[in-house]
């Protein structure tokens, strides 16, 4: 089998470097440079794409050793009928490990025909790090290297308004590039830049909020010499998602006539204010996955669709989203529900095999931002606590322990997130106890909720209740109980 790149594809168009992607995941090949390379083909985008690793272990050799090429694999349903579709994406033109490839990273940075920047560096990426500084190499954050990257840029071309950037960012973080842009100013100030620099930011960048939504599950492993023998081809980065798509970009018009997606005919929506589409799609979508995954996985399903169409687990899902979320969601009863009808609809997928240990990675701080924002909109509300998105954090407490029914899985998360979590589960014997002082430790994790969460009214006391059942009984006897009408947590919060 002849192995992908482009001596065994031959003739493959080299596109001029106009895009420089921070992120080299699955989510972003299967996303965006899917989009660029129908842009390319359909709208005479005639852009390359430099992917970087934002982080010094990553997959560029990997993408290197195909040449960027590799083939996105949708599967789904459109118009009502099934549909399976490749796409050879061949818009990569290399990719760069930062801290092993200054010199080339700063050269790309220097092209005049730089145009944009797109980034995804997951929700943890755009943080503060004071100790970032310009005489460094290469700063720590990702804000601190967008800063120094921009600047580098505002230098070598004497500040020239044609040469900003439209910077576009992926990451599942509200406001995302509202974000980025504070952070790079700060630097900028911190720094001690000259104001000129700063008005250049203003003047000739655009920072554009953005929210993206396609489920990819990956690399299809348990398929993939199938495909490559239907491909013909011996491809390592094959990546699935399904066929739906949307972009929804928070911009100038301007950016929207560069950036010719629906040319195209991709569903790519330019708006001046995308505050609705991500409440509901954060909270409906993103929130229903970080609400389920540890519910699902230590209930023993490995994947989104087995536990959708399991009967009590598929049930917690959807009184999750209907009962609870939608509630607290700005917008018609009749509009969330059709919109949420379509959300779930895709779990059903039959060709996606989603794994939930793919969505947990990073949990915590997903949790933040998904389903931690409908907790407080439903108490705020209702004075009571939503029971689902409760036993959703106890539950998620209980997949870190890293063990159930004695079987042991890999967690991933940041280091000392997991090292919060082994140290505070040795010291937890079990007795109700022993589960209030774990709970009352998580719940205090400032650097993740950004408050004490245990100044929620009967929060600690319910998330406790909710562990010490699935420590007691096992996830799926505790999942039949919080469905269960009597549950006694219901009532605990009503204002008396």
């Amino acid at each position: 089998m002849l192995k992908l790149n482009r001596s065994t594809v031959p003739n493959l168009p080299v596109y001029p470097e106009r895009i420089l992607q921070f992120g080299e995941g699955n989510f972003l090949r299967a996303f965006v440079d899917w989009m660029v390379t129908k842009m390319n083909k359909n709208a005479d985008f005639k852009t390359g794409v430099v992917v970087v690793q934002p982080i010094e272990r990553g997959m560029v050799d990997m993408i290197n050793a195909q040449d960027g090429l590799y083939h996105v694999y949708l599967k789904g349903i459109k118009n009502g009928q099934p549909i399976k579709e490749f796409t050879l994406v061949d818009c990569i033109t290399r990719g760069l490990n930062p801290y092993t490839q200054l010199n080339e990273y700063k050269n790309v940075i220097d092209k005049p025909e730089l145009r944009f920047i797109i980034s995804n560096t997951t929700e943890a990426g755009i943080a503060w790090d004071e100790k970032d500084r310009l005489e460094m190499e290469l700063p720590n954050s990702f804000p601190g290297k967008m800063t120094a990257l921009l600047y580098q840029r505002y230098k070598i071309f004497n500040g020239d308004p044609s040469k900003g950037l439209i910077i576009i960012c992926c990451e599942l973080i509200d406001r995302n590039a509202d974000f980025l842009k504070k952070y790079v100013l700060k630097h900028s100030e911190n720094w001690k830049l000259e104001p000129e620099f700063i008005q250049w930011l203003n003047n000739s960048c655009a920072f554009c909020n953005s929210l993206v939504d396609r489920i990819v599950p990956g690399f299809p492993k348990d398929e993939i010499d199938a495909i490559q023998k239907e491909l013909g081809y011996e491809d390592n980065l094959v990546v699935v998602g399904e066929y739906f798509h949307l972009w929804v970009i928070e911009g100038p018009d301007w950016v929207q006539k560069e950036f010719p997606a629906e040319k195209a005919g991709l569903e790519v929506k330019f708006v001046k204010d995308m505050k609705r589409f991500r409440e509901q799609k954060v909270q409906v979508l993103n929130g229903c996955h970080t609400g389920s995954y540890a519910v699902s996985y230590l209930s023993g399903m490995e994947t989104v669709r087995e536990a959708f169409e399991n009967l009590e687990v598929g049930h917690f899902m959807q009184e999750m989203v209907y009962d609870e979320v939608l509630p607290v969601l700005d917008g018609t009863e009749k509009e969330l529900k059709s919109f949420a009808n379509k959300i779930l609809e895709r779990f059903r997928n039959p060709y996606i095999r989603h794994l939930w240990q793919s969505i947990a990675l990073n949990a915590m701080s997903k949790w933040e931002t998904r389903n931690l924002p409908t907790l407080l909109n439903y108490y705020e509300t209702h004075k009571m606590l939503p029971q689902k998105i409760v036993f959703s954090l106890a539950a998620m407490i209980a997949y870190f322990k890293g063990e159930s029914n004695g079987v042991s899985y890999k967690v991933q998360d940041d280091k000392w997130i997991l090292d919060f979590y082994k140290e505070a589960w040795a010291e937890c014997d079990g007795r109700p106890v022993s589960i209030e002082a774990l709970v009352k430790k998580v719940l205090k994790l400032d650097k993740v909720w950004k408050q004490d969460l245990n100044n929620v009214p009967n929060l600690t006391i319910s998330v406790t209740c909710y562990l010490f059942l699935i420590e007691q009984v096992g996830m799926k006897k505790a999942v039949k109980a919080v469905l269960n009408e009597n549950n006694p947590l219901m009532k605990i919060g009503l204002e008396s």
